[in-house]
């Protein structure tokens, strides 16, 4: 069974969202970052750098929120062609690295916010999700980010219809409004 470590309001719900999507048997383990139990000599030897989340499977540890996800869909054969597994990378990569910074980073908000809206935008258009007609772990990265932008900066997806009603699709998920909303 997979151990998921992570804080309250932090990334590792993003990975719960995609192991409730899976359906995959895992504990979670809160740890309260505000005692500073993620810094403990227990945790530091999952993830030196104290940062959650992280996963211990069996034996295996591995953390950064992206490379679970990575893991995740070649473990439960959510991906099974190199084709596929590019196509994931670049959407989780493209969430962490390009939407998640663009959107948040106050600095640059103003400007990468229209962009990266309206290719997101003009993407869900033309199909149902990010990668295709199929839900994937694609999704979870970047609605995950766009979930947490509606949460934390309020933004609205009203000029973007295509987006608001992507979020909706994926707001009426069972797994997203347990693991994301708090929602059983």
């Amino acid at each position: 069974m997979i151990k998921l470590y992570g804080g309250a309001r932090s990334r590792a719900s993003i990975v719960k969202w995609y192991l409730e999507e899976l359906q995959a048997p895992h504990e979670f383990q809160l740890l309260d970052m505000q005692v500073g139990q993620h810094l403990q000599p227990e945790f530091l030897a999952i993830n030196p750098f104290g940062k959650v989340p992280a996963i211990a499977d069996g034996d295996f540890l591995l953390w950064e929120s992206g490379a679970i996800l990575l893991y995740l869909a070649d473990k439960y054969a959510e991906v099974k062609t190199l084709e596929e597994r590019a196509i994931a990378s670049q959407w989780v990569l493209f969430a962490n690295a390009t939407l998640g910074p663009g959107l948040f980073g106050e600095e640059n908000r103003e400007k990468e916010t229209p962009r990266l809206l309206g290719g997101i935008n003009k993407i869900v258009e033309n199909q149902s999700y990010i990668a295709g007609d199929n839900f994937s772990v694609s999704d979870v990265a970047v609605a995950a980010i766009l979930g947490y932008a509606i949460l934390f900066i309020k933004i609205s997806y009203a000029d973007y219809p295509a987006i608001d009603a992507y979020m909706k699709r994926i707001s009426d998920r069972p797994a997203y409004k347990k693991a994301i909303l708090g929602i059983e």
